[in-house]
């Protein structure tokens, strides 16, 4: 008896050693896993770096067009009565009543034909104005011109004058732009003598009225520089500062000359 109970217990040891050793030795793991948990935080990395890319593409594609990449791909077309018309009334209904506006109109019958991009200068204002050279002899009257030619910049105003040779004769032309000359001095040569065609931007030549310097009662034609675009690719009535100062001129005065038939628009 003492024997099998001996061996029984002998048993119970051993059982209970390898259970023991059975609990102190660690699971295997499997290589795939590893490398698995290994391979996650790169292939975050690299989402990230793609989500990336293609927000900063969106960004790029959502950038505002500017008026020189428009204008750069666009074939040039002449100006027409209908554009400054439309302008005119655009811009003009933001500060004006519908009632205030239909006297504001420029009629149809006070456009000359536009210039459709075949003409130089002065064989444009050979078509407008055939009797030229009977008009400036006529001319006595001081502080007042017959044509204004109305441009961007004071660059441009020497440029015309340059080119008008042709056509211009015998005639006095006056610079009327702010860049290098006072307004005294455009003051002394409007009050000392007798000019025929004055050149210049809407600035200047809006002070000039505003002083009662320049009169408007001789004036017969108007000429805005509209086809002509900058090295931004920008026309006459594109640059705001300039399109606010034409507007402001044109309804000091000019709307109402052209309304009453005594003076002529065209567009070169």
């Amino acid at each position: 008896m003492t024997d099998t109970s001996d061996n029984e217990e002998k048993e119970k040891d051993l059982n209970m050693a390898e259970m023991m050793q059975e609990e102190s030795t660690p699971m295997p793991v499997s290589p795939k896993k590893d490398n698995q948990f290994a391979l996650q935080p790169q292939e975050c990395f690299l989402l990230r770096a793609k989500e990336k890319k293609e927000k900063t593409s969106k960004t790029k594609k959502r950038r505002k067009k500017k008026i020189s990449d428009v204008l750069a791909k666009s074939e040039p077309k002449p100006g027409t009565p209908e554009d400054l018309q439309k302008l005119v009334m655009d811009q003009l209904s933001i500060k004006h009543s519908v009632i205030e506006l239909e006297e504001l109109k420029l009629p149809d019958s006070c456009f000359l034909p536009a210039n459709d991009l075949s003409h130089s200068l002065s064989s444009y204002l050979k078509q407008l104005c055939p009797k030229w050279a009977k008009l400036r002899k006529n001319h006595k009257e001081k502080k007042s011109l017959i044509m204004l030619i109305i441009c961007s910049s004071a660059l441009r105003a020497l440029e015309l004058i340059r080119s008008m040779t042709a056509f211009k004769g015998d005639c006095k032309v006056l610079k009327l732009f702010a860049k290098h000359i006072k307004i005294q001095e455009q003051v002394k040569l409007l009050e000392k003598g007798v000019v025929h065609l004055g050149v210049g931007t809407p600035g200047r030549i809006k002070a000039l009225i505003q002083q009662d310097v320049l009169n408007l009662n001789s004036l017969k034609y108007l000429v805005f520089d509209w086809n002509w675009r900058d090295q931004k690719l920008r026309r006459l009535m594109d640059i705001p500062e300039i399109r606010k100062e034409v507007l402001e001129l044109l309804e000091m005065r000019l709307i109402s000359l052209c309304r009453a038939d005594s003076l002529k628009l065209g567009l070169f």
